[in-house]
């Protein structure tokens, strides 16, 4: 599937999820048995948050193979992600890779309204400065997902790609109506 494909397949598995259909995708021992024999070949990479709250598979109805997925609390970006990233892009062929912030994140709430210690100080420093002074959650949670896709396009490695047809975009989950809004 090329990118269009690719976020068609994704929004129409978030219209699936909004219809209250409790089922996933298919995890089947048969994809279990056809994955574990040919290798993995995901439609998206999902970079989104640790949240319990957002559940990649089940918000696009996706099932075994059908997402790599990357989590991280504020879905930051260090070296770590990257390498993932660009493993995903390049080894496995996946052409649309989604920065997927949602509402009412925590790390980025701790970012605004708090200066946290320990390890956690790491991510709210990251989302700090891809939201310098602002205030509002959810226009916070916009530039944290769009300071995610300006390092995941610093790499070399997914600009190659990019040439070839991998698209890198942005969105946002609304953790109380489970819809998916593309960013601009």
């Amino acid at each position: 599937m090329d990118k269009d494909q690719t976020l068609k397949r994704l929004l129409d598995g978030n219209q699936a999820y909004l219809s209250s259909r409790t089922e996933i995708g298919d995890i089947s021992q048969a994809v279990r048995l056809e994955t574990a024999e040919h290798g993995q070949q995901p439609l998206a990479i999902i970079i989104t948050c640790s949240d319990s709250r957002v559940i990649p598979e089940a918000i696009f109805h996706c099932g075994i193979g059908d997402l790599f997925v990357i989590r991280v609390a504020g879905n930051v970006i260090d070296n770590h992600q990257l390498g993932s990233i660009e493993y995903a892009a390049d080894h496995l062929g996946t052409k649309l890779i989604m920065v997927l912030g949602h509402t009412h994140c925590g790390a980025v709430d701790a970012a605004i309204h708090h200066d946290p210690a320990g390890y956690i100080k790491f991510i709210t420093d990251e989302i700090q400065s891809a939201i310098g002074d602002v205030k509002d959650s959810y226009k916070a949670c916009c530039l944290n997902v769009k300071r995610s896709i300006d390092l995941i396009e610093s790499s070399l490695v997914i600009r190659k790609d990019e040439e070839e047809g991998l698209a890198v975009i942005g969105a946002m989950y609304d953790i109380e109506t489970g819809k998916v809004e593309i960013l601009p």
